[in-house]
Formats: structure tokens, C-alpha cells, sequence
């Protein structure tokens, strides 16, 4: 199964449609499978009081604002996720986005999308998780800031509540993220415990941990990108611009290829190769017909043909069928 890659747009759109239609182009430019926004009403996920998190004070630099002036900044209408999606089919790449309330969540459901997205504050959001699971759609579920426990409990609610398949995201929520603080190893745990698809949404600078997350197993690969990083908003620090969303598309493709069917064999190349790198047992010396072969009047060279240098204990003992000049292969034969 190739990895299924999210290039997340998000809010890098800034509330403008246009902007949301560049970043579908090249999202499909890069390779991505799908490209991702977050769909929400503002009034009904925060507070008209709650503060900024310290990373969006930071990114955005104005300590000043709101979340909920922030947010409704940001937010785009029903009607131009509609556009969005017709424009998606248009170009050939898969729509998706986050619904971060349960009116968002039936609107998107009324579009038809293939998969619902979970983002990982909704993780203790048990109510939420039910009525997500209620739809009987495969889940993709971000982990960020929650423990094994917390994990276990959201897994399970969605499960029970009829979710197909859900798979697990590891992520760190923090932007960008530190080295330090990714701990990919807890996506193999999520996958050891739980026994599903995992996969690694990622915050970090770059794009080298995704590429090493599918090394280690992720089926689905989620990444920031930004038509430029330099444009004011919360998450256009820690995302790609669309040069290095290619570039990472690449290299996970390079990597699926690398990893193989895990089979232990030579490939076709290796065979042609084999032939004159590995070695065979030749004469040391001259050896005549009934003789004894020992290892000192054999030896193990290249010579492209001949008996395996693997059956030495074999031959060693036996008495020469033939005679041999030097550097002739030995034979059992």
C-alpha cells in the first residue's frame, strides 16, 4: 500500500479563497494524494476571551489578539468549501479537511468526503468522537499532547461508535517542534499496542522526519505547506513551501521504493553481477587425477564459473576426478 501523503494547508490560506485555490495547485504539483484545510464556525469552538497559544503569540507576533479574532480571521465559508472541493475533483487531487465542531463535521459528511481527518484536540472530546464514529468512515486520528491512556480511549470510542478503520497519527503540537520533542518511536508503540495503520503528522522544520517516519512504518504522512513562510499567520513558520513539499513527496516515494517486499534475495542485477564477483575453488597448483583435495592445493578466486567457494567443507577430503592447472575451477564432477 503506497503511503497516502496529506499536504495540510490548513489556515495557510488566510482567509482568502484565492490563496486556498494556489495552495490546491501545488499541493497536486508536488505530488501530494490529498491537500487538507480545517473547517470550523468560530463561535462555536472557542471563546470570544481565550487567549493565543504561545506558539501562535509567537508566530504571529501580536500577543494582543484573541483566538476567537485570530480564528475568525481565518475561517472560510461552506460555499467556498464547496468551490474548493469542486476545484480538487477538477485538477484530480483528493479533498479533505478538519471539521473542529459537529455542525462543520455534517456539512463536510454532506460533501461526500472519503475519509474523516480528527485533529488531535479533539482527542478527549469523547461526545465528538462518538458522533464522528456514527458515520462509518475510516478515521484519521492526530495524537498531539495526549498519553497512551488518552490514546486507548479515543481509539476505542471510535471504534465502538462504528468508525471502518482509524488511524493513529502520532504528532507533537507544538510549532515548529523541536527535534527533541518528536519521539517518533511512539508511532511504533501506537502500532504494537493498538495493532492498526499509524502514520506521523509532522511540525518539525524540514521535511527529513517525515521521510525517516516511513522508514519506520507510517502509511500516512501529514505536512504543513505554505505558499511562502514569511506570510503573517500562526502556522506558516512550520510549514513547507511547495519546492520542499515536492522534494518531500519525493523522497517518500524513494523510500517506498527502497523499502521492498522485505524478502531476502538477490535482485536481477545482483545476479549478473554475481558471476564474476563471487568466488569459486580453483587449483592452487597443478593436480593431477586421484589426488587428494586439501587446502593446500586449493584456493578460492574469482574466476566467473565453477564450484561455489560455499561447498569448500564438502570438497575438502575428496580425491580429484580430473586433473587441474592452475587457477582451473575444481569440480565434483
Amino acid at each position: 500500500m503506497s503511503v497516502y501523503i496529506i499536504a495540510e494547508a490548513g489556515v495557510n490560506h488566510n482567509g482568502d479563497f484565492k490563496t486556498a485555490l494556489r495552495l490546491c495547485d501545488e499541493a497536486k504539483n508536488a505530488g501530494a494524494d490529498a491537500v487538507k484545510f480545517q473547517t470550523w464556525k468560530t463561535d462555536k469552538i472557542v471563546t470570544v476571551s481565550a487567549q493565543l497559544a504561545s506558539y501562535q503569540q509567537s508566530n504571529i507576533n501580536n500577543s494582543s489578539v484573541s483566538q476567537y479574532e485570530m480564528l475568525k480571521k481565518l475561517e472560510l465559508s461552506y460555499d467556498q468549501f464547496v468551490d474548493i472541493q469542486l476545484y480538487c475533483h477538477q485538477i484530480g487531487i483528493d479533498f479533505l479537511s478538519t471539521p473542529d465542531e459537529e455542525d462543520s463535521l455534517d456539512f463536510l459528511m454532506g460533501l461526500g468526503l472519503p475519509l474523516i481527518k480528527v485533529g488531535s484536540g479533539e482527542v478527549t472530546n469523547i461526545p465528538y468522537l462518538r458522533k464522528i464514529g456514527q458515520y462509518q468512515k475510516p478515521v484519521i486520528l492526530s495524537t498531539g499532547m495526549s498519553d497512551i491512556g488518552q490514546v486507548a480511549t479515543a481509539y476505542q470510542t471510535l471504534i465502538t461508535a462504528g468508525a471502518i478503520t482509524v488511524t493513529l497519527l502520532h504528532c507533537t503540537t507544538n510549532y515548529p517542534c523541536p527535534m527533541g520533542e518528536v519521539n517518533l518511536r511512539a508511532m511504533q508503540t501506537m502500532k504494537d499496542t493498538f495493532k492498526c495503520e499509524v502514520g506521523y503528522s509532522d511540525h518539525t522544520m524540514g521535511f527529513v522526519i517525515p521521510i525517516a517516519a516511513v522508514a519506520l512504518g507510517a502509511t500516512v504522512i501529514e505536512k504543513h505547506f505554505t505558499l511562502d513562510v514569511n506570510m503573517e499567520g500562526p502556522d506558516h513558520r512550520a510549514s513547507l513551501n511547495p519546492l520542499e513539499l515536492k522534494e518531500m513527496v519525493n523522497g517518500i516515494r524513494n523510500i517506498e521504493r527502497a523499502l521492498g517486499d522485505g524478502i531476502k534475495r538477490p535482485n536481477q542485477s545482483e545476479c549478473e553481477i554475481s558471476k564474476v564477483v563471487l568466488k569459486s575453488i580453483v587449483a592452487r597448483r597443478p593436480i593431477q587425477k586421484g589426488e587428494l583435495l586439501t587446502a593446500e592445493n586449493l584456493a578460492v578466486k574469482r574466476v566467473g564459473k565453477g564450484l561455489s567457494s560455499m561447498y569448500w567443507d564438502l570438497i575438502i577430503g575428496t580425491t580429484a576426478l580430473l586433473d587441474y592447472e592452475i587457477d582451473e575451477p575444481v569440480t565434483f564432477m
